[in-house]
């Protein structure tokens, strides 16, 4: 799909506006975010803040929540709405701060033979760094950890839940793309990459094994995954979404046919995907007329609740 050096700028002047709180601004609450410099292991040279709300249960539940290029933690913090559940269900959120240089900005490192392997020597393993200073820190829930992010974290958000499956419960992946979809530094700007001009059509198997071979010796449960897109998505195209379907639903051994589909509201459309006994392993949900600027207002709670953190 052709794209001009003007429409990349434009998008992302909308994600720098939605980083810097622009579309939202969180509650107010007592709580506040704060830095953590030395959280652990951090091959990645992430940056580390944390949102920890002052009602909550004696093992919080943790959400890491992660921005796309050019933006940041804080910008994350301000410009998304799961600071506000955070203190409306008690959970913990981490914001990482991406520091990899690229020609979109500082984006999440998901291009690089190390953020392909589980322990490598980047973004992924920090990131998974900052989870267990929270569970040690905050007497974080282990079982119940999730991720999410826009973008270039959508990306990380994929790769973390291909790589770290005994880590994360589930995950929401806003305007990303299948895990393994970049080659190379040199694939990822959109100007120039096979994987988003349309050049990475693989079949349900091959993005499967990608999976599958991330972790070889895992054999336990996968992580639930939502995936949302915008049909008008001008940066990281429309069709990316149904590859990351493909990849997810094929990792849990499910039809590429949605078991139910739905409205939450009248401009989202889901396809849910569900496993034995009825529970949805994989739901999709099409942002009609939206372009490269989610998540949108309302967004992050449904998502909260496709983690069962509202319960």
């Amino acid at each position: 799909m052709n794209r001009t050096r003007t429409v990349i700028t434009a998008v992302l002047s909308g994600l720098l506006l939605i980083a810097a709180g622009i579309a939202f601004a969180p509650a107010a609450a007592a709580a506040s975010l704060s830095e953590v410099t030395d959280f652990g292991e951090n091959p990645g040279n992430l940056r580390m803040h944390v949102y920890v709300p002052d009602t909550r249960p004696a093992d919080p539940p943790i959400l890491v929540a992660m921005h796309g290029c050019g933006g940041s933690g804080t910008g994350f913090y301000s410009g998304s709405e799961f600071a506000a559940l955070a203190d409306r269900y008690g959970f913990i959120v981490i914001y990482p701060t991406a520091t990899k240089q690229t020609a979109m900005g500082n984006c999440f490192d998901v291009w690089s033979e190390a953020s392909k392997h589980r322990g490598g020597g980047s973004d992924p393993a920090s990131v998974v760094s900052m989870v267990e200073y929270a569970e040690r820190e905050y007497n974080g829930d282990p079982e119940r950890v999730y991720v999410t992010g826009s973008s270039s974290g959508g990306q990380e958000t994929n790769a973390l839940l291909a790589l770290y499956p005994d880590v994360f419960a589930a995950g929401s992946v806003y305007m990303g793309v299948p895990f393994t979809c970049f080659a190379n530094e040199a694939d990822f700007p959109p100007q120039t990459s096979k994987c988003v001009n349309g050049g990475m059509d693989q079949t349900p198997q091959a993005w499967g094994d990608a999976v599958r071979q991330a972790y070889p010796e895992y054999n336990g449960p996968r992580p639930r995954v939502q995936l949302w897109h915008g049909d008008r998505d001008s940066l990281v195209p429309y069709q990316l979404l149904q590859e990351e379907v493909d990849q997810w639903t094929n990792v849990f051994g499910l039809s590429q046919n949605p078991t139910s589909t739905d409205r939450p509201q009248a401009s989202w459309e889901r396809e849910r995907y569900a496993g034995a006994g009825g529970v949805v392993l994989v739901e999709s949900i099409t942002a009609i007329g939206s372009g490269h600027n989610l998540p949108q207002a309302g967004m992050a709670r449904l998502a909260v609740e496709f983690f069962g953190l509202h319960q």
